[in-house]
């Protein structure tokens, strides 16, 4: 039975090599950028391997890109209308993480809306990201429970809470709860 997440792998390796590309970079550069090694890479980019949030986080880091503005894998402008069954869905192959881009892609906005369901006992830390200087987020939590660790600071999220934090600070989300925990983030890429 081939894999069902093939299609999507192999968009991701294509993306991948396409803004590698497109920065005039070799796999090297940005392995070295990244901090991910040119054989890990390789294998994205031919839809051998599925990156985690944290590599993929990694990399877009390297390409100046968020997550968001990574898969929007069309080009030009887009439609303003962003219906769910369009919606471009991810799931971390480690950690069981699912991200689902909300907003409509290749628009003028400055704002990006994502929508994540994260599994109980689940755990990703990201390192500061200097790269994305000015760029904010809002994590609102709609159900579950969230332990968000910002610098040195850990805030136990309940329902109806909201986070506002800086993308460049270090940050771990976590879920403390035993049932999948609920939320939005809504990131600001800053003044372009």
């Amino acid at each position: 039975m081939e894999n069902e997440t093939a299609p999507l792998e192999n968009a991701i390796g294509e993306r991948l090599r396409l803004l590698r590309v497109a920065r005039g970079q070799t796999l090297d550069d940005l392995a070295g950028a990244s901090g991910v090694s040119r054989a890990m890479i390789s294998r994205i980019e031919r839809g051998e391997a599925s990156p985690t949030a944290q590599l993929l986080s990694r990399l877009c880091a390297a390409l100046d890109l968020t997550l968001s503005a990574f898969f929007a894998f069309s080009e030009g402008e887009g439609d303003p209308l962003s219906r769910r069954e369009a919606q471009t869905v991810w799931r971390d192959p480690e950690t069981g993480y699912q991200r689902r881009a909300v907003s409509a892609p290749n628009t003028a906005a400055r704002v990006e809306v994502i929508d994540v369901e994260f599994p109980a006992g689940a755990r990703i830390a990201y390192p500061p990201e200097t790269a994305k200087a000015g760029m904010t987020q809002h994590v609102w939590l709609f159900s579950g429970a969230l332990r968000m660790t910002v610098g040195e600071t850990v805030h136990d999220l309940r329902p109806g809470d909201c986070l506002y934090m800086s993308i460049t600070e270090g940050h771990v989300f976590e879920n403390p709860g035993k049932t999948p925990a609920h939320y939005a983030v809504v990131l600001d890429r800053g003044r372009n």
